[in-house]
């Protein structure tokens, strides 16, 4: 009989790897971007879909991981997700052109998004609760490795070898985690298998997805006003009719009574508004470097390192912050904050001296981080344990969605301040991206307003959950 907990420490490893896949591959791709639109015939401004693909999937999945990991079990679901993801990783290293491509990174989302939230699960069903919270910590590092790693290692592979070994180099992680699951993934299932909302699901998933498509519609894929709009509309009333259907379901995916408690709403309104403008900043800034400053690939990898240093250095004073300050205080202080880092790059320009852009990529990986921290933190911290897993998934599945809307609003502005400059030359473009940096630093600076809604006597801190989508 195997040692519950050498097993315990198996499991946290097994679980740890599989959310480094997951947050490696969401950041790995940024750089690499301008090289795979050469490769497969398109513009590199145009190539957004490919991320939004892979969040917007995982936005959608999130709500029902739960209860796939609970009708299915874990290790299969576990097994299953790797398999995908592997599957994915090599067809989108096979795409020939963009459409495989997109369909290639939706495969790899539905396995992403299974990864973390089951392996969560699974942690929290075997995991003693005094050792969960040191457990989690221990989970979460790699999502602080994967952002850390994966710019500079995506730059390296397409400079030194070709974009497509961003994607296979996942084939031996995966099939390495897929022997592990089967030794060290217990089969867990819930003793009362609880029924699943399928048209609630339904009608949140379409919802997510109209929107999204109408926001990269605009630059992406060519839809005129009338088909951005009619997915706008289409959209809205989607999400506003599974509003109504829940307060009716006694079993609803997310329960409308989480919305009563004001941290909750107020925390996820700001994740929302928030992340559109500072989400895009990872898939915006090697672009810049790359297309109007003349980077290499490795370069601009590298350049991306002081976001992430600058992010991990920043925990430590995250707690010390709010704890003297509060944090409404802190959030609506640090939001205009990150806002105006990022409307700074709109002065970002070939002759910048790289001393002075270094420091405004460290000010903003040290507000961004701040910013993650709290507004996770301050989300999670009123919920009771019947509320808590329902509103951790509320938490990521909005992270996730805020992530590709945030990418597809700023490659929509980009297109249209690409318009309005003309693309005659690389001036009009760097203009272009100038433009678009202070408009998603305004957007930012606004959603400093949601915050200040929050009640000015909340000061102490929880254990911040992991993101999702490993930016930290």
């Amino acid at each position: 009989m195997s040692d519950p907990i050498s097993s315990r420490k198996s499991l946290l490893w097994l679980v740890a790897v599989g959310f480094f896949m997951q947050t490696l591959d969401a950041t790995i791709i940024n750089t690499a971007l301008p090289a795979m639109a050469a490769s497969l015939g398109e513009s590199p401004l145009r190539m957004q879909s490919v991320v939004v693909a892979y969040s917007l999937t995982m936005a959608m999945l999130i709500p029902a991981s739960g209860w796939i990991a609970d009708r299915f079990g874990t290790r299969r679901v576990f097994f299953g997700a790797i398999v995908l993801f592997v599957i994915g990783s090599v067809a989108c290293a096979m795409s020939s052109s963009i459409g495989p491509l997109i369909a290639a990174r939706v495969l790899q989302g539905m396995g992403g998004a299974l990864l973390l939230p089951v392996g969560r699960l699974a942690l929290l069903r075997t995991v003693p609760r005094a050792e969960f919270l040191a457990a989690m910590s221990f989970v979460a590092i790699p999502g602080l490795i994967g952002p850390l790693l994966g710019p500079t290692l995506g730059g390296w592979l397409v400079q030194y070898a070709s974009w497509h070994w961003i994607f296979l180099i996942n084939v031996p992680v995966g099939l390495a985690g897929c022997i592990a699951t089967l030794r060290l993934m217990p089969d867990l299932r819930a003793v009362l298998q609880r029924r699943f909302d399928g048209a609630g699901y339904a009608m949140l998933a379409f919802g997510m997805v109209a929107v999204s498509l109408a926001l990269d519609g605009v630059s992406g894929l060519g839809l005129r006003q009338a088909g951005v709009l009619l997915l706008l509309v289409f959209g809205f009333a989607s999400i506003a009719a599974y509003w109504l259907h829940a307060l009716r379901r006694p079993d609803p995916l997310f329960e409308p009574s989480l919305f009563r408690i004001p941290t909750l709403s107020i925390g996820l309104l700001g994740n929302l508004f928030s992340r559109l403008g500072s989400g895009c900043m990872p898939f915006l800034i090697p672009l810049l470097l790359q297309v109007s400053m003349g980077y290499s690939p490795l370069r601009a990898g590298l350049m991306m390192l002081p976001i992430a240093l600058a992010g991990m250095a920043m925990k430590r004073v995250a707690t010390p912050l709010i704890l003297r300050f509060g944090y409404r205080r802190v959030l609506v202080v640090n939001t205009s904050l990150v806002g105006l880092t990022m409307a700074s790059f709109g002065l970002s320009g070939p002759d910048q001296p790289i001393a002075l852009h270094i420091l405004q990529l460290v000010a903003f990986g040290a507000v961004n981080s701040l910013q993650f921290t709290a507004m996770n933190t301050v989300t999670l911290r009123d919920l009771d344990q019947g509320m808590a897993s329902s509103g951790n998934s509320l938490l990521s599945m909005v992270q996730m969605l805020a992530m590709s809307l945030g990418v597809a609003a700023a490659s929509a502005v980009l297109a249209g301040y690409g318009d309005a400059f003309g693309h005659a030359n690389a001036l009009a473009t760097l203009h272009a991206f100038q433009a678009t940096f202070a408009s998603m630093g305004l957007i930012t600076v606004a959603s400093a307003l949601i915050f200040w809604h929050l009640p000015p006597h909340a000061r102490e801190v929880q254990p911040e959950q992991p993101e999702v989508s490993g930016q930290h």
